[in-house]
Order: structure tokens, then sequence, then C-alpha cells
């Protein structure tokens, strides 16, 4: 590892050499992608240069250990100076060992998900709304930006699915683990006997695919525009401005209705349906590659039910890390950080768990 960390800080300084040279400043494309690779060691670099840094009080503890034997005072003070260096080393070696685990290569896309409602009729539509309440607030929180793509509502206030983007740097890294069936389970406002009932959504996250990552062919597309439909208010059009795009090879369709100009609808159907075609693409090469057991984490399967949110008890619970936390509401207002942030520690410990350092 540290062989490895030592080519990476020379390679770290070459790099911050050419971001100086005007002729590598001039060309936007080489310049963009050193800056990036700047971006991404800069915090493997200081990391390593602070290991070093402790290494050093480490060795300049232990020799005046060794040198003080005729002074106990002075002694006591490098055995306490030794111990807390060697301490900090473990930490920083774990720390080390994290920041060197393959990185996503899509955690700082910006993503699109859908919501659909599944068993639970109107039910199942209104805590759809919820979680996509949720995810707008968590987003807020982030800074990111909500566009919706498609919605289809309920009379009641519900949506039977919804498909939005959020555009934000790592946004997919906060929300890939959200893919799975949600199960709610709650007393209906229609429910007279005060009966607790159980509902199910299913969440898809998809990275947004760049155009340069799936190739289209026009001819491939069957185009269709009609009126939007929906429970009425802004979301109606009185323009045949919504539009559905067929790609007729693999039947995957999409739609987009919520802008009232149909050429914008166009585009965000568009990227709907790259983002869907890399998705198809990567799992087909996923599959072919192995059968390899799944993280603790999930594979983000859409059919597996991944947590369940217990309004009566205002409990939450990820059934894929065991994490059960009482502070539904706060949750559901957009306060997701404590599941997200368990969620990547289960998945870093998984992967620490299988790579080169053990």
């Amino acid at each position: 590892m540290f062989e490895n960390l030592m080519e990476a800080e020379k390679h770290f300084e070459e790099i911050n050499q050419m971001l100086m040279d005007p002729e590598v400043i001039s060309d936007n494309e080489k310049y963009k992608n050193l800056m990036k690779e700047h971006k991404n060691l800069s915090p493997i670099i200081e990391k390593y240069r602070e290991y070093k840094t402790v290494q050093n009080n480490l060795e300049g503890a232990k020799q005046l250990i060794d040198e003080s034997s005729g002074d106990p005072e002075m002694r006591e003070m490098a055995e306490d100076e030794y111990k807390e260096c060697k301490e900090a080393i473990e930490t920083i070696t774990d720390e080390l060992k994290i920041l060197l685990l393959p990185k996503d290569e899509d955690d700082d896309k910006n993503v699109i998900i859908e919501i659909r409602a599944g068993t639970g009729g109107e039910e199942a539509a209104l805590f759809a709304h919820s979680v996509y309440r949720m995810y707008s607030m968590y987003a807020d929180r982030k800074n990111y930006k909500i566009e919706v793509m498609n919605i289809n509502e309920t009379e009641l206030g519900g949506v039977k699915e919804i498909s939005f983007m959020v555009e934000g740097n790592g946004a997919f890294s906060r929300f890939k683990f959200e893919s799975g069936v949600h199960r709610v389970q709650r007393v209906p406002e229609t429910e007279t006997q005060g009966r607790v009932h159980t509902s199910a959504i299913t969440v898809a996250v998809l990275p947004e695919a760049e155009e340069v990552e799936i190739d289209i062919n026009p001819a491939d597309l069957e185009i269709d525009t009609f009126r939007s439909g929906g429970a009425g208010g802004q979301h109606v059009n009185k323009t045949d401005s919504a539009i559905r795009i067929t790609h007729k090879p693999t039947g995957v369709v999409v739609e987009c209705q919520d802008e009232r100009s149909q050429f914008k609808n166009r585009d965000k159907a568009m990227k709907m349906l790259r983002t869907k075609l890399l998705d198809a693409e990567r799992e087909k090469q996923r599959a072919e590659i192995s059968s390899e057991r799944k993280s603790q984490v999930g594979s983000g399967d859409r059919s597996e039910r991944i947590r369940t949110y217990n309004y009566p008890q205002s409990r939450l619970t990820d059934h894929r890390i065991g994490l059960t936390l009482y502070s539904l509401e706060q949750i559901l207002d957009g306060d997701l950080d404590g599941v997200i942030d368990a969620l990547i520690t289960a998945d870093r410990a998984e992967k620490l768990q299988n790579s080169q350092f053990n």
C-alpha cells in the first residue's frame, strides 16, 4: 500500500507542475482532466502526508525514550507521545485504506430517480408522494437541484409514479442505496377502525447517462406526442406537448409531460432513455461477468425489500444493515444523512473486508 502511495505522491507533484504550464492551461480538455485527477488525489495525498508526519513523530518519541533513561519525567512524556502517535497511525492507516478503495465511477453524477406505487392502492400512492417529498427536502439540504420529468398524480394527492432528476456534485453517491422496495406501515385516513395497513412502493435510482456513453440510432425511436393527463392543476396542458419515446430494439418506453414545451419534454425524455439503456447495458455486463456474492448493503435490485417505515412506532428500519431509528418524522422531513451515512459505512466495511488490504 505504501509503495503505491509513494508513487501517487510523485504523480500528484507532476500534476501540480503540469497545471502551471501555460500550454496545459490553454488546452481546456487536458486542463479539465488534470484538475479532476488532482481533486481525486488530493484527499489521499493529504492523508498520506499526515501519516508521514505522525510516523516521524513516532520515531522521534522512540529515540527520546531510548535516550532519557536517566530522566524519568522526560521518559514519561516521550512514552505518552509514543502511545498517542501509535494510536494515530492505526487510525490514519484505516482512513487511507478507505480512501484507496476503488471509487464508483458514477458517484459524482446527477441521478434520475423513479418512484412507483405498488401494493396498497391509494395508500401506496400517498406514501410514494411522501417519499418524493422526503427526497426533495433532502436534496434541498444538500443544495442539489430537483427537476421533475414525469408525474402521474391521483385525485387525493398521491402519485402513481414520478420520475425526477437530482442535479449536483455527488448526487448519485448519496442516493444510490435507495433502490428497492420501501414498505410503509400506518393507519390510512380512510380507515375507520384504526387498523394498521401495509403498503409498498418501488424506487429505482439511475446515474444520468452522458451522450458519449450510449449511442442511440434515431431510426430506432418511435416518438409520439399526446396531451398531458393527471389529476388536474399545473400538470395538465391544453396542447399535445407531452412526449412518449419507444426504443424499438429493446422495448424501453419513457414519457415526459411536465413541461409545457414539447421541445423541453423531448429533451428530458431523451435523457431518461439514455440513462435507462445504459443501466440495462451495465446490468447485462454485470450478470455476464459473474454472479458474485451481493454486498451487505445490497445490489440495488428493485425487487429487494430494503426498508420499512412504521408510523405508529415512529420507526425506520433498514433491513440490509439492521439499522433502526426512532425519528421517522425528521427523516421524512429530509433528515436522511444518518441513514445514508450508515449505508455508506457498511458498504465501505464490506469492500475493505474483500480488499487487497486484508
